[in-house]
């Protein structure tokens, strides 16, 4: 009992935390890898899919992979306040840069460059914010061209340096908040595309690596067409059930665990999981909590109703982006959870076709058009390339269900893990 009482409850549900045992994702390391070889950086990344699957967590791990293949890590996750403006996105981007190169000491007459003639002589020996700061501010012409000069600059410094890195991983998470505003003459995202294409034809070894929802990609499209040749997108889906089970399993085979899962409580927490690994912790954390408890007061066979911990996980992570849907939205919603696969693609023919058949307003191709597109921006849906569309929140569609129970047949699913 006391074991039971001490030992630590192992999974992480949290927002961007590394889980105790990271399952699968091998084929997406193995693609980094492949990135980080590059003789010259043709291809970077993207790494895209919907909320709790893992994008944060897998960047994370890219990390130490990069700094073993000789590379320095610079990054952090791009806020909307963070890209509103050009010159906010160079402070964020030359703040990141100087973390990782403070250190180094370069010679000032290997990197002198045309235009700056004595001044050069002002600027500090080593690859510090203020020194990044003067060449972009000593730099003439747009935001993109100074930028580019400050880290063509960096580059030169580090090649010239006794150890040189092999190159900078430039790693921003939730980049799905870049965009450019043009009403206001602003355009962040394509000054980041302009310069790292700029810099990445001249040889810097500046791999860019971006992660963030399925809505990423297609800003960057729209923002640069070019950005189709410029990156490998990796698509993050729901785990393989080996890879599930790996998940539910590993972290409580530790020695002086006071728990194991019987085989239907991990068939159940693959199912109401959905294989996302968001989910396998959120359900296993509570789990885990409720087992102990029931251990240390003495109760012989231990179990968790699934259908308490579904609820709970509805209150913490549905409830929230459900309360700011307004009506006409959720019928449109309820509709697509009614279709035969709402976790896969829908369009708007289906939308239509299908309200008529149930006890909602039926929704006409543009009102349906207009709707969907007010669920992007709030990040409810998203609508990939080939002009359909997809809930951007995993297991959404069975969260709407339960909020329609009238209309659940009676299956018999509850029960206990």
């Amino acid at each position: 009992m006391e074991a039971a009482i001490g030992f630590r409850n192992p999974f992480r549900p949290g927002a961007g935390h590394t889980p105790p045992y990271l399952a699968g994702r091998k084929e997406e390391r193995g693609e980094f890898l492949k990135l980080l070889n590059q003789d010259i950086v043709l291809s970077n990344l993207v790494l895209t899919g919907l909320r709790g699957v893992g994008k944060t967590v897998l960047l994370d791990t890219f990390k130490p992979l990069a700094v073993r293949e000789g590379w320095l890590w610079v990054g952090a996750d791009l806020s909307e306040s963070t890209t509103v403006d050009e010159e906010r996105l160079v402070t964020r981007i030359l703040t990141d840069v100087a973390l990782a190169t403070s250190n180094f000491v370069y010679d000032r007459q290997e990197v002198r460059r045309p235009g700056f003639g004595r001044q050069a002589e002002l600027f500090d020996a080593t690859l510090n914010y203020p020194t990044l700061r003067a060449v972009y501010e000593q730099t003439r012409g747009l935001v993109a061209d100074r930028l580019k000069a400050a880290l063509t600059f960096v580059w030169r410094a580090l090649r010239a340096s006794p150890n040189p890195p092999r190159g900078i991983v430039f790693a921003y998470d939730e980049a799905q908040n870049m965009a450019d505003h043009a009403g206001k003459d602003e355009y962040p995202l394509s000054v980041m595309l302009d310069v790292f294409q700029s810099i990445q034809r001249q040889g810097a070894p500046f791999l860019l690596a971006l992660t963030g929802l399925p809505t990423l990609f297609p800003r960057l499209v729209e923002a640069r067409t070019y950005s189709e040749r410029m990156f490998r997108v990796l698509f993050l889906n729901r785990l393989d059930p080996p890879d599930v089970r790996e998940a539910i399993v590993k972290p409580i085979q530790e020695d002086g665990c006071p728990i194991r899962f019987t085989e239907e409580s991990i068939r159940q927490i693959e199912k109401h999981s959905g294989g996302y690994p968001y989910f396998i912790q959120f359900i296993c954390h509570e789990a885990f909590d409720v087992f102990v408890s029931q251990i240390t007061t003495g109760a012989n066979n231990p179990s968790v109703p699934i259908d308490a911990i579904t609820a709970k996980l509805d209150s913490d992570f549905f409830a929230g982006r459900w309360s700011r849907v307004t009506d006409r939205q959720r019928d449109l919603l309820h509709v697509v959870s009614r279709l035969d696969d709402p976790e896969s693609e829908f369009s708007v023919q289906e939308i239509v076709e299908l309200s008529r058949e149930l006890p909602v307003k039926g929704f006409s191709p543009s009102h349906a058009s207009q709707i969907l597109a007010a669920l992007i921006n709030s990040g409810i849906v998203f609508r990939n390339r080939h002009g359909k569309y997809s809930f951007a929140v995993p297991l959404l569609g069975d969260f709407i269900r339960r909020q329609y129970p009238e209309e659940e047949p009676e299956l018999g699913d509850g029960g206990s893990l």
